[in-house]
This record gives structure tokens, sequence and C-alpha cells, in this order.
């Protein structure tokens, strides 16, 4: 896989084979040349399709009601993707319905009437929320966005299965797949990109326990310890904290993303970011990445 920009795209094109990725990071200072020539051999998928369920909840972003009777709530919305060894893919959405954040805020729905959807919010933008659940669809995916996505770069099915099981031999590969795509930060680039691996992408379990390594070492990120998430799953608590980009209309600080991973499966459980908005938070809640045989339908509700 040769891993070179495109000019005016965030993605780079993927050439055909890791051995070539391999051979450019061999040059690398660090770089473990056993592992990067030995990489986990490709084995065949163990269902039809990839398939990821995510449920997404943003929080403290929408105020409606009144100037008087203010009350915050929470969107939802469920996006499934299924992909195929040989390419092919499917993206399903659906949105369970936006509820109040909290008790005082069930207070202040009830007290404006219990409303069902909302069309503007207080600070006057147009939005379109509803507490009923959408129909939801699914659709198939055509061009580069039926691919897998890691690090700027653009993998075959083949490609994930060869990714480098080592740690040190993948965060070479990474900062190699960073410095192609950003140029810029590479450390917060690698950070944000390994818990793709840890859900998006079908690698094998030796992988997405060299990415789980290689997370523990990048600057900024801390292991807190046992953890819940929201669903009461178990798991193991990481925080990653980055600078907030400053500007004329922002203060400085920082944006904390806490992930919680299931350590036994090193499958990815929560990501919550919050500090980009005052008081807000978005959740990702992975009800499911693993392989199946059922095909691809409307999402349902959780």
């Amino acid at each position: 896989m040769k891993l070179t920009t495109v000019p005016g795209w965030r993605l780079t094109v993927a050439g055909t084979g890791l051995a070539v990725a391999a051979a450019v990071l061999l040059t690398l200072p660090g770089a473990a040349k056993t592992s990067l020539t030995r990489p986990v051999a490709a084995s065949g998928p163990e269902g039809a399709y990839w398939h990821t369920r995510m449920l997404s909840r943003s929080t403290g972003f929408r105020q409606v009601g009144s100037r008087a009777n203010p009350y915050w709530v929470v969107q939802q919305r469920l996006t499934e993707k299924w992909h195929t060894a040989d390419g092919r893919s499917w993206t399903g959405y659906r949105e369970p319905g936006a509820y109040p954040r909290s008790a005082k805020d069930r207070e202040a729905w009830r007290r404006d009437g219990s409303p069902v959807k909302w069309t503007r919010d207080l600070a006057g933008q147009t939005v379109v929320l509803s507490t009923r659940p959408t129909r939801g669809h699914v659709t198939p995916v055509r061009g580069q966005g039926a691919n897998f996505f890691l690090a700027g770069q653009i993998l075959t099915y083949e490609e994930v299965q060869r990714l480098p099981a080592d740690p040190a031999a993948l965060k070479a590969w990474l900062t190699k797949a960073a410095q192609a795509s950003e140029g810029g930060q590479i450390d917060p680039f690698i950070a944000g990109s390994l818990p793709d691996l840890l859900h998006r992408l079908p690698a094998p379990k030796e992988v997405r326990a060299a990415a789980y390594q290689v997370l523990l070492t990048m600057p900024g990120v801390h292991v807190e310890g046992a953890a819940r998430d929201d669903l009461g799953r178990n798991g193991t608590a990481l925080s990653i904290s980055r600078p907030q980009p400053t500007g004329p209309k922002t203060e400085a600080g920082k944006i904390t993303r806490k992930l919680i991973v299931d350590t036994s499966t090193m499958i990815l459980l929560s990501d919550e970011s919050a500090g980009a908005h005052p008081g807000g938070s978005a959740t990702d809640l992975v009800l499911r990445a693993g392989w199946t045989d059922t095909a691809p339908a409307v999402p349902a509700l959780p």
C-alpha cells in the first residue's frame, strides 16, 4: 500500500499490498523489521458482513422551550454499517427520538405541554427534533465510501488483515500514514485514529491489542481504571486530552475524549467527547462490532 497524498483530499489513495508500505517503514528509526515483514496472516471472514451498530447521543447542544421555561434535550441517532470482504458496503440510519436531559428538564418539558417536536431552539436556530422515532433507511454505499479507512488511508479487507500486530511496527505504520495525510500534528492524529481499529475495521484481535498498547503510549492519554459505560457494560476507561483550538470566538481549554474498552475482546464500548461546546458532550455507544450473516436492514430501535 503506497502512502501518497491526494491534492485537495484529506484521505490518501492506497495502492495494492502492504508490502510497499512495509518497505517504506523499514527506513523509519525504531521500526521493528521482523514484525513488519511478518504481519498477522490474512484470515477469512467469520461471517458475510463486518457489522457495526452505534447509538450516538448529543447532550447539552440544544436548549428549547421558552425563556421563562428553558430545558435541554438529548438528540439520538442509530448508525449501522455492513462491509463485505470483497468491498461492498451498506449504511443504515435511524433517529430513536429526542428526550429531556435530566429530571429538571423533564419537569420543564411537562410545563411546556410535553411537546413531541420542536422546529426552533432558544438560540433562534431552525431544528428538526422530535420525541418520535423516524422510519429510518438503509442504502448501499458507492465509490470510495465502501472501503475501509484508517489514518487517512483506503484499505482493502486483505490489507486490514495484514496490519502489523506488533505495537512498535503498528505505530511506525500509523506515523508514516499520518505524515502522508496530516503533515502537522502527528501524535493527535495517531491517537485519534487508533480507536477505529477497536471497532470500525475487521482487524484481527492481535492487531486490536497492538492498537490498544500504542494508545497507552500516546501523549495526553491516561488510564482511568475500571469503568462502566452508559449501558452498564464493564471495561477500562482511557482519557485523551488535547488543546482546544483558540480563535476570536473561542477560549483556551482542553477537549477531553473518554474511551471505555472491553480489554477481553479489545472492542471499544463507548467514546465520549466533551469540552468543544460549553456544557455539551457527544457519546458514541458501540452496540455491536463483529461478523454477522444477517443481511443489511433498517436499524431496529434499541
